[in-house]
């Protein structure tokens, strides 16, 4: 061995992690070291750019960025960095880094690293540390390098908020809208109860405590006045949009995107304590999220047939894709394609009303499932249902709401969401009932509950108005809280079903595979992963009486509620994540291939980073599954 070699050998030996090595193993590492030196203030690595090797700072310093350029880390001598683009699939820098002084460093070749990091068990575990703390680290980075996960709506806020009365003319609006440089104005009235204070005033209400009755915007004046040839005096009250879709301030960026998507509006009032602060638009969202959801969201409600909508498939397959390559979160993805799929149901529920006339009575087209919580990916079947109005008679109604529950299911069909195996569609009669039947299933269900009976009325659970009266649905979830928070026998039924799907870990710690599809040894990781988490964060929202759809949102409650131990509800967010994450990314990189996608992924395929936190996720998964079996036993108070 050189000289320069036994330099680094020793001063190997000195450092952590390659202090847990064996003498061969560092000899191994010393033959394959390259060493280079970086003048003060030199670029080192650059996002994006191929991750060829492990870093170790020999001397000077070094400080390493997110993407967003923030400071990530600051290093000096035996500091190390790269793994982060080394563990991943892409085999791409994660976090760039600069030499703030003359440094010299040592370049451990990708394969070296690889190597030590499947064979050396206490290596890997200092370089990507253990269990629950690693599968933290690893959503922290990823929240960390994603800078749209954190942004708020009030950062989007450019302009003073712009307020006019309702008595005023389009003329009076058309002249401040011009003046401010705005593309919308929020309409007041004059305070009923002006000596109330602001926050006794129902509903939002400006600063001075006028509550707020609507909103006005150029498209109003464009398609409301001028295109109806009414005249410039005519009251802005008489063009306003009143049915207002309002934000909180301190909401996410792509949650204003989500509401923009879903309600069709293209301007959104950003309130604070239920006064408004400002108005966000369209244009304002785009700078930070990807617009391609919302174009094809847009796309959707602009086609006037089945066959128009059926091709959008491809559209919506290209924005998932593009979604992933730009690292968007799981709540991200699932949310955004579960807008899609409502969008598709609305479009074919007006196609319907136009094609077989106003229906008999009022009802509520309901989604089940993912699509209800915002958890919908590529992969996906409709679960459906209609909530008909009491007055239902089925001898005089049930022949239009058949058509309609028909025209709907086979245009999803032809739009890329394949039938339910299960039956579970309104065009099954079952499903397709008055409200107090739909009260009665759930009652039973609950009131005299059995695992088996339970099996089959999972889904309904997770339910979400998608059009018509959605009150209805809003009411259901009501009944549901109220009845399922008071009765252990329900709650131990659910969680007895909530444990027949367990996580592919077998006695010591090592992945089950078995044939799934196209795959030959391969975990299905909606069956084995994320169908027993949402399932088992199910039954504990359901203990504390909450009314949230999405998991995530879920959890949070049951993390307020202190009803896990401490640190565990975290632990399931990041496991949730991760295994979302895992498989979002395995469809993707099969449309992307030109692959059919699907649930199956073969571990062997995964980098080692992802084996790791996969593995840890499944355990974490075991131990949340085990405190559910002892937490809910039927005549046990909960």
């Amino acid at each position: 061995m050189r000289d320069e070699q036994l330099e680094i050998l020793e001063f190997l030996r000195r450092h952590p992690p390659f202090d847990t090595l064996a003498e061969p193993a560092l000899h191994r590492v010393v033959k394959k070291v390259d060493v280079r030196y970086f003048k003060a203030g030199s670029t080192i690595v650059e996002f994006g750019q191929p991750s060829e090797f492990w870093n170790v700072v020999r001397s000077g310093a070094v400080e390493v960025f997110r993407r967003d350029g923030s400071l990530y880390n600051r290093l000096t001598e035996g500091g190390w960095f790269g793994e982060a683009g080394l563990l991943s699939q892409r085999k791409r820098v994660r976090f760039p880094a600069t030499a703030i002084e003359d440094s010299l460093l040592y370049l451990i070749p990708e394969a070296v690293f690889n190597e030590l990091f499947e064979s050396e068990e206490a290596f890997a575990d200092l370089v990507e540390i253990e269990d629950r703390t690693r599968l933290r680290q690893a959503m922290s980075r990823r929240e960390e390098s994603n800078p749209r996960l954190s942004v708020t709506v009030d950062t989007l806020l450019s302009r003073p908020l712009v307020t006019l009365d309702r008595s005023a003319s389009v003329l009076d609006a058309a002249r401040l809208m011009t003046e401010r440089r705005v593309s919308s104005l929020l309409i007041t009235a004059p305070s009923t109860a002006p000596e109330a204070a602001p926050d006794d005033v129902q509903g939002p209400s400006s600063a001075d405590g006028s509550p707020l009755v609507g909103i006005v915007t150029d498209r109003d004046i464009r398609t409301r006045l001028v295109a109806q040839g009414l005249g410039a005096e005519t009251p802005v009250s008489t063009i306003m949009s009143t049915d207002l879709v309002c934000i909180e301030h301190n909401q996410l960026v792509f949650e204003a995107m989500l509401q923009m998507s879903r309600r069709n509006v293209h301007h959104l009032p950003v309130l604070r304590k239920q006064h408004p602060i400002g108005v966000i638009a369209l244009s304002d969202v785009i700078r930070y999220q990807s617009r391609n959801s919302l174009f094809v969201v847009s796309s959707i409600f602009r086609q006037e047939t089945v066959e128009d909508l059926a091709p959008l498939t491809t559209d919506v397959r290209a924005s998932f894709v593009r979604m992933v390559q730009e690292d968007a979160s799981s709540r991200m993805v699932g949310s955004s394609m579960a807008v899609i799929g409502r969008s598709f149901k609305q479009r074919l529920l007006e196609l319907a009303e136009a094609q077989l006339g106003p229906p008999p009575l009022p009802y509520c087209f309901l989604a089940m499932g993912s699509m209800a919580r915002h958890e919908q990916l590529v992969v996906t079947d409709q679960d459906n249902a209609l909530i008909l109005d009491n007055r239902f008679d089925p001898a005089l109604h049930d022949d239009y709401f058949k058509q309609l529950a028909s025209f709907v299911s086979d245009g999803l069909a032809r739009c890329g969401y394949s039938y339910c195996n299960g039956g579970v569609m309104a065009t099954n009669p079952q499903w397709r009932q008055p409200l107090r039947v739909w009260e009665g299933y759930f009652s039973q269900w609950i009131d005299q509950p059995t695992a088996e009976s339970l099996l089959s009325s999972n889904i309904f659970f997770d339910l979400d108005g998608v059009w018509g009266r959605t009150e209805w649905a809003d009411r259901l979830r009501g009944l549901i809280a109220r009845k399922a928070k008071a009765n252990s026998s329900f709650l131990a039924s659910m969680a007895r079903n909530a444990l027949l799907r367990t996580p592919p870990i077998g006695f010591f710690k090592e992945f089950v595979v078995e044939a799934d599809g196209r795959h030959s040894k391969a975990i299905n990781l909606k069956r084995r992963g994320t169908a027993p988490m949402t399932d088992l964060i199910r039954v504990h929202a359901l203990s504390i009486g909450s009314q949230a759809l999405n998991s995530f949102e879920r959890l949070k409650d049951v993390i307020a509620a202190g009803f896990l131990p401490p640190g565990r509800g975290q632990d399931l967010h990041d496991t949730l994540e991760f295994i979302s994450m895992v498989r979002i990314r395995n469809q993707a990189d099969d449309l992307a291939a030109g692959h059919e996608p699907d649930n199956g992924i073969e571990p062997h395929k995964l980098s080692a980073f992802e084996r790791k936190n996969l593995r840890d996720a499944f355990l974490i998964l075991g131990d949340a599954q085990t405190f559910l079996k002892f937490r809910y036993q039927a005549g046990r108070a909960n």
